[in-house]
């Protein structure tokens, strides 16, 4: 759990709030974009991380260390020129923010590894400007692909929506009911076994996506993160 380890939590904690935020208020822009007012209106389209806090989402952050959510922005799809456009629009604005975000910090890292920062990676970035780079890589690539999978509350489930033929539609939306209990079931079973099913699914992409975006293996950058 994150509360083991309140030194860590200093620097991780700002990271991960930043990320949220960002995320969250691409929704309301995108939404707004798009001719929607409901997530602006309501205070959501905004990098204050107050109003995008939701409790079950930071419980589970808390339990995991790795994945939760924030609240999710309202969206009024009648606002929408394409109701089904719009609403797959506003969902990817999310993981494609943290996206936008992680590519970011992989070319920082790059430039920091240019500039010399020792022989060593370990080394070169034991500073805390590198650690925080690293933690904003990580974090947000693990925020976009936990958000991709097509499970509510999360963003795939909308992506999924307006992605899918008319005829799927009424089953996509009878997993509203279910979706977040399965999902804290999938973050439990890996807090109590330690074999976590959603790591196993993303955690090779996120892998591979660091070392392509940074040029520094996965497992030096998690070295560094819990220095």
């Amino acid at each position: 759990m994150l509360l083991r380890d309140p030194a860590f939590l200093i620097l991780y904690l700002p990271v991960l709030l930043f990320a949220l935020t960002f995320h969250e208020a691409a929704h309301a822009w995108m939404a707004y974009r798009l001719g929607d007012p409901t997530a602006r209106l309501l205070g959501r389209l905004t990098l204050n991380p107050l109003p995008h806090i939701d409790i079950w989402g930071a419980l589970m952050l808390v339990i995991s260390g790795v994945f939760g959510w924030a609240k999710p922005v309202p969206v009024d799809p009648r606002r929408f020129a394409n109701p089904k456009q719009g609403i797959f629009l506003t969902a990817a604005a999310g993981p494609a923010s943290n996206v936008l975000l992680a590519i970011g910090c992989g070319i920082l890292i790059r430039l920091m590894v240019a500039r010399g920062w020792g022989s060593s990676i370990p080394e070169g970035f034991s500073g805390t400007v590198g650690r925080i780079f690293a933690m904003g890589l990580v974090m947000n690539l693990s925020l976009a692909f936990f958000n991709l999978i097509p499970l509510p509350p999360l963003d795939g489930s909308k992506i999924l929506y307006g992605l899918a033929p008319a005829h799927w539609e009424a089953a996509i939306l009878q997993m509203e009911r279910v979706g977040p209990l399965f999902l804290m079931l999938l973050i439990m079973v890996g807090f109590v076994t330690g074999f976590s099913p959603i790591w196993f699914l993303i955690g090779p992409i996120i892998s591979v996506l660091t070392y392509i975006l940074s040029g520094v293996p996965f497992g030096v950058l998690q070295g560094l993160i819990h220095l």
